[in-house]
């Protein structure tokens, strides 16, 4: 099964430099081995952006050129905003990235690996997968 890795747990594997002896990183690693990883364009700009040097933004991008993003379909945008409508009404917030990976995940049957607790806070409404 493809797991669709949330921006954060990324950025902490590939912008981070202290990420030794880390579980995160740990189970990235042991994701990626295993062929498992998901990534969506969105998710790489997050990461892109917000690199204060050229290098900086050169050197994540080459490591980033290993992972083709997984097509997002018009039906994964309506669906980004139907979850959206969803827990607004039920007083959630969160970023439309966030809602993006959650609706790809469940239109494609991935877990999502985050660490954000807003995505907990989705799982109460929306029908989504986290890896534990």
């Amino acid at each position: 099964m493809k797991v669709l890795v949330d921006t954060n747990i990324w950025s902490m594997a590939l912008r981070r430099k202290a990420n030794v002896n880390n579980k995160d990183v740990d189970k990235l690693k042991a994701l990626i081995l295993s062929n498992q990883v998901a990534m969506i364009g969105p998710v790489r700009q997050e990461l892109l952006s917000g690199i204060a040097s050229e290098e900086g933004f050169y050197k994540l991008n080459v490591s980033l050129e290993a992972y083709d993003d997984f097509p997002i379909l018009k039906h994964d945008y309506i669906t980004a905003a139907r979850f959206y409508n969803l827990c607004r009404r039920q007083g959630v917030q969160g970023s439309m990235t966030d809602f993006l990976i959650c609706a790809v995940a469940v239109n494609n049957d991935m877990r999502i690996y985050t660490n954000d607790m807003d995505f907990h806070n989705f799982s109460k409404h929306l029908p989504i997968k986290l890896l534990k």
